[in-house]
């Protein structure tokens, strides 16, 4: 079975890449380029925060009998990601790299410094009871981020 902390943490890699290129694309003014890239960002971002909040985040409020705390400021994370990555895309249809560049630039900071403390933290402590408990939650991961 595969792990939680594998299933999406391989994917943390990948969305982070797509997110950098976007950003290439939009400081080279390579607009079409652009597009395409933000369009498959946004599909893989857009595949991965429903994963993460319905299996590890649900699972640890679950578990912690509280949906405030750790659960609570996750929620608002990703909140705030999908604002940003609505922005992103209305940015990615008009030719202003540096509106671009510059909404791409606080995604590209919070994303990776939420991926360590979620690689680090939560996903091991959700492996670990998950790894006990049915096999279908990880395998449900598996499936929604081989299809982004």
């Amino acid at each position: 079975m595969e792990r939680i902390a594998q299933a999406l943490g391989s994917h943390h890699k990948p969305c982070n890449e797509l997110l950098a290129k976007s950003e290439a694309a939009a400081i080279e003014q390579c607009w079409a380029e652009l597009q395409n890239l933000h369009t498959r960002f946004a599909r893989a971002l857009n595949a991965h925060l429903p994963a993460e909040e319905d299996v590890p985040v649900a699972a640890f409020g679950s578990d912690t009998g509280s949906s405030t705390g750790v659960t609570q400021v996750m929620r608002k994370e990703y909140k705030a990601m999908r604002e940003n990555l609505e922005h992103l895309g209305q940015a990615s249809s008009q030719p202003q790299s540096e509106t671009y560049a510059d909404l791409e630039e606080t995604l590209l900071i919070r994303m990776p410094r939420r991926s360590l403390v979620k690689e680090n933290s939560l996903y091991p402590m959700r492996d670990r009871p998950l790894s006990r408990r049915a096999h279908v939650p990880t395998y449900r991961l598996a499936k929604v981020l081989a299809a982004s």
